[in-house]
C-alpha cells in the first residue's frame, strides 16, 4: 500500500554534523502532536563532506559544497521528498542556484531569521553577527533586515578566534562542547555588545549548540537560529500537512497510448491554475518487451522491465501507479505482490464504469489484443462484475489486430484510413452478437474510436479515459 501522503522532509545533515543532528532534534521536538503518528515524515541524510579548504580560509570556494548539496537533494527528490532543510550558512549564499535546477522545495533559513527579527520589540537598530569569513565577504546578512538596521561582525582578531575555537583541532567541529571553546565567543559577544548590537544573531549552525553555556551580556537579545528555523519549517509546511499526491505512470507501452493518457489525466482535473494539477511521475520505457508476443509468442518476458519501470516510479514518490496498457495487466498480480504502492487496475475501473454509468447493460463486447484476450483479463473482471463477455470470432479478431499492429495501424502512427474501417467493422460485429457495450480493451484503440454512444448505436468504454478518472478521484479525495 501506498506510504500515504503526509509531508516528507529531507534535512542535509552533512553540512555540519552536530547543527544537521540538532535541527532534526529540533523538527521532531517542536512538531505539534497527540501521539507517534502525528510526527512529520523526516529523511535526514548525513554522508561525510570533504572539501580541500574551510568556510574560514580567506581562498576558499564553495564549489565542491554546491556539488555535494546538489546531489544530496537530487537524492531525497528521487526518494519522494517534498521540501528541504539545509542547516548551513554557507549553503543559504548560493540557494538561489539549487532552487532554480530542483523540484524539491527549500526552506530558507535567513528568511526565518529575518521574520523573527521582524517580530522582536523594540525593534533593534543594530544586531551583530558571528559567521564565517566566507559567508560575511558574500553579505549575506547585510541589508537583510532592512535599511534601518545595521549588521555588525566582531573584529578581524575576534573573529579568527572564534574560527579557532569552532574549525580547531580540539573545537565545536570536532565534537568539543566544553567551557574550553566559550571565551572567544564570549570576548565576541562583548565587543558587539560595545559597539551598540542589542541582537545577536549566530551565523554559525553549530553555535546555538552553546548558547546555553554563554555569557550574554546584560540587555542583549540572543537569536536561537537553530530553534528559528524549525519553527519557520513546520509553519511554512503547516498548510501542507499531506504531501501532494502523486500519480506514477508506466509509460512507453505504447508511446502515443502515454500521452493520450495524460491528456485525458489532465482534462479530468478541475483546475483553475496550473498548480490544481495533480503531480505526475512518467518512465517512458518503450524498450519494455512487446506483451503479446509474449503471450500469444515466444517473444521476451516483460515482467523484470515491467517491475523495474515501477520500482523506479516508486522510488520517485509516486503513491499509485497506472499502467495505460490493458495487455501489461496479464502480468499485474506477479508485480503487485512486491511494490509498497498499488497498482490501478484498468480492467476494474472498466467494469465499475459500466456498472456505474448504465447499471442495466448485461452484455459487454471486449476489443483487445490477440495476448489480453487469450490471457482472460476481460473475460475475468467482467464475470466478477456480474456481466456477461462478447468476443469477435477468428476473422474479426484479426481485424484488430491488423487496426493496431498492421503497417496502416495504429502503432505505425495511422488513427484513420484502413485502421478505422477494420475496428469499424469489428464493433458492428459485436453489436449484431448482442453486445450492449463495447470495451475498447487496448489503450491505442480509443484513438481510432472517437464517436459517441449515440453515433455508434452501443456504449464505448474507453478504459484509458475511466482510469484516468480513477486516478484524479484517488488524488483528489
Amino acid at each position: 500500500m501506498s506510504r500515504g501522503q503526509s509531508l516528507r522532509l529531507g534535512i542535509v545533515g552533512g553540512l555540519g554534523a552536530l547543527a544537521g543532528a540538532d535541527l532534526l532534534y529540533r523538527i521532531v521536538k517542536e512538531t505539534p502532536v497527540r501521539g507517534e503518528g502525528d510526527h512529520r515524515e523526516l529523511v535526514f541524510e548525513q554522508r561525510p563532506m570533504r572539501e580541500p579548504t574551510s568556510p574560514k580560509d580567506p581562498g576558499y570556494s564553495p564549489v565542491h559544497r554546491k556539488f555535494y548539496v546538489f546531489d544530496t537533494l537530487s537524492h531525497m527528490e528521487r526518494e519522494g521528498c517534498d521540501v528541504a532543510l539545509l542547516p548551513c550558512f554557507v549553503t543559504h549564499t548560493f540557494l538561489g542556484e539549487l532552487a532554480d535546477e530542483l523540484g524539491i522545495r527549500l526552506i530558507s533559513m535567513t528568511e526565518a531569521i529575518r521574520e523573527a527579527v521582524q517580530r522582536l520589540t523594540p525593534r533593534p537598530s543594530r544586531i551583530g553577527v558571528v559567521t564565517t569569513p566566507f559567508v560575511r565577504r558574500t553579505g549575506l546578512f547585510d541589508g537583510l533586515f532592512g535599511d534601518d538596521i545595521r549588521v555588525e561582525y566582531p573584529s578581524d582578531m575576534a573573529e579568527a578566534a572564534v574560527m579557532q575555537a569552532i574549525y580547531g583541532e580540539n573545537g565545536l567541529k570536532a565534537g568539543n562542547l566544553g567551557v574550553s571553546i566559550l571565551p572567544p565567543l564570549n570576548d565576541a559577544l562583548d565587543e558587539l555588545h560595545g559597539r551598540g548590537c542589542q541582537v545577536f544573531v549566530p551565523g554559525m549552525t553549530e553555535i546555538p549548540l552553546l548558547l546555553d553555556q554563554l555569557t550574554v551580556p546584560q540587555g542583549m537579545t540572543v537569536l536561537n537560529t537553530a530553534e528559528v528555523y524549525a519553527h519557520h519549517a513546520l509553519k511554512v509546511t503547516g498548510a501542507e500537512q499531506r504531501r501532494r499526491f502523486k500519480v506514477g505512470v508506466v509509460g512507453g507501452v505504447g508511446p502515443a497510448a502515454t500521452v493520450d493518457f495524460m491528456a485525458k489525466l489532465v482534462a479530468a482535473t478541475e483546475a483553475r491554475r496550473d498548480q490544481d494539477h495533480i503531480k505526475v511521475l512518467v518512465e517512458q520505457n518503450p524498450q519494455i518487451p512487446d506483451r503479446t508476443e509474449n503471450l500469444v509468442g515466444d517473444g521476451v518476458d516483460p515482467t523484470v522491465a515491467l517491475y523495474s519501470t515501477c520500482k523506479k516510479l516508486e522510488r520517485g514518490g509516486a503513491d499509485i501507479i497506472a499502467i495505460p496498457c490493458n495487455t501489461a495487466h496479464a502480468y499485474l498480480d506477479r508485480i503487485q505482490r512486491h511494490l509498497g504502492i498499488p497498482i490501478i487496475s484498468i480492467l476494474t475501473a472498466a467494469t465499475d464504469h459500466i456498472r456505474l454509468v448504465a447499471p442495466d447493460i448485461r452484455r459487454v463486447g471486449v476489443l483487445a489484443t490477440n495476448g489480453t484476450i487469450r490471457s482472460g483479463l476481460y473475460q475475468q473482471a467482467l464475470q466478477t462484475a456480474g456481466l456477461d463477455h462478447i468476443l469477435p470470432d477468428a476473422p474479426h479478431q484479426a481485424l484488430v489486430m491488423e487496426s493496431i499492429y498492421g503497417p496502416r495501424g495504429v502503432k505505425a502512427g495511422h488513427v484513420d484510413g484502413l485502421c478505422k474501417t477494420q475496428i469499424d467493422q469489428a464493433i458492428a460485429h459485436l453489436v449484431a452478437c448482442g453486445a450492449e457495450a463495447v470495451i475498447l480493451g487496448c489503450t491505442e484503440l480509443p484513438l481510432i474510436v472517437k464517436e459517441s454512444r449515440d453515433q455508434l448505436g452501443v456504449l464505448p468504454v474507453d478504459p484509458t479515459q475511466v482510469l484516468a478518472r480513477k486516478c484524479v478521484q484517488l488524488a483528489q479525495g
